[in-house]
């Protein structure tokens, strides 16, 4: 399996409108042109729509995936899978779905969705169950599980083979990785240090994914400063993350809250994490450097790599680099 690299969408936040719309469809060029799979477009109740943004960053594009986060509590799996089957018989495009349980529990209970976290996973798996089903049977549905329940569901069309959805699932949890396995969807997390995974193997295995972000330049001292400038010192922000952690039942949240590692020009660094700058680590550093961190993740099984919202267009051009140290072999591919 060829690594494949996606990008992450902007954020929906203030100005709206069309200069919201001018940056996703920005965004979505550099993927493109960068040579990128696709673009993760996330989801919580703070953020627009990611079936919305999907379209815009559809018609921004020829051929890159949206990677839409699609969460439970937001809609039911027969609107998810219409969605799906509305952009192939009207755009011809394939999206991928990331499966999301969410996080923040004042959200969940905000929409009076008071599920104790494993059970958001086991939810989580029959949801794409019946996505599937509703996608490919080629005949009425009908199922009867725990959480959902059909009685002959159809679909307006068909959806042809080609137009399928790829499926990925977010967690770093043993409930996560288990409906992952069952569901054969590529589990995305945010990753700890190489040497950590090291001591516990049983956190890997088989291919998955990462969401990072990259600053790498062709020295160490020019990817600080860019990384510095990016992300200054911001009090107010640490604060508000060390609210977050202590309200968050996510597993990831809390590891990367409690991991000592990430702190001042450790290659990777956690900073934009811990002043609630962004949700993943960064790698910084050389060229050799990032891709030497790079190369141990791969090593790892990683075949997927999500980065952040890329600040400007020469950053992808600047992590192909670090990715090119890391194996020579590795190309970019759309799924």
């Amino acid at each position: 399996m060829k690594l494949e690299v996606f990008t992450t969408c902007p954020p929906s936040e203030a100005p709206g409108g069309k200069a919201f719309l001018d940056r996703v469809g920005q965004v979505s060029r550099w993927t493109e042109e960068a040579s990128c799979a696709g673009m993760l477009i996330y989801t919580d109740n703070s953020l627009a729509d990611p079936w919305l943004v999907a379209q815009a960053v559809v018609e921004a594009t020829e051929r890159i995936l949206p990677l839409v986060a699609t969460q439970p509590a937001y809609m039911s799996p027969y609107a998810a899978a219409r969605m799906v089957m509305s952009m192939a018989f009207m755009q011809e495009r394939r999206l991928a779905i990331n499966l999301v349980t969410g996080g923040s529990p004042t959200h969940l209970r905000a929409m009076g969705d008071e599920l104790e976290h494993d059970t958001r996973y086991a939810r989580l798996a029959e949801y794409a169950e019946v996505m599937r089903m509703l996608l490919t049977a080629g005949r009425p549905v009908t199922y009867a599980g725990e959480h959902y329940r059909l009685k002959g569901a159809t679909l307006p069309h068909r959806t042809s083979e080609e137009l399928l959805p790829a499926y990925y699932l977010s967690g770093s949890s043993p409930a996560s990785r288990h409906a992952a396995q069952a569901l054969g969807a590529i589990r995305l997390a945010y990753p700890l240090t190489p040497h950590e995974y090291a001591t516990q193997p049983d956190e890997t295995g088989g291919h998955w994914g990462i969401r990072i972000g990259v600053i790498a330049r062709c020295t160490s001292g020019a990817a600080w400063d860019a990384a510095m400038s990016r992300f200054p010192v911001d009090l107010a922000g640490e604060q508000l993350h060390r609210m977050t952690a202590r309200m968050s039942d996510s597993r990831w949240y809390a590891d990367l809250s409690t991991t000592a590692s990430g702190h001042d020009r450790d290659p990777y660094w956690l900073y934009p994490f811990r002043s609630y700058r962004t949700f993943c680590p960064y790698l910084v550093g050389s060229y050799e450097e990032v891709g030497a961190l790079l190369r141990r993740y791969l090593d790892l099984g990683v075949r997927t790599l999500v980065l952040d919202v890329p600040a400007e267009r020469e950053d992808l051009d600047h992590t192909w680099t670090a990715l090119a140290v890391a194996d020579s072999s590795m190309t970019p591919s759309v799924r």
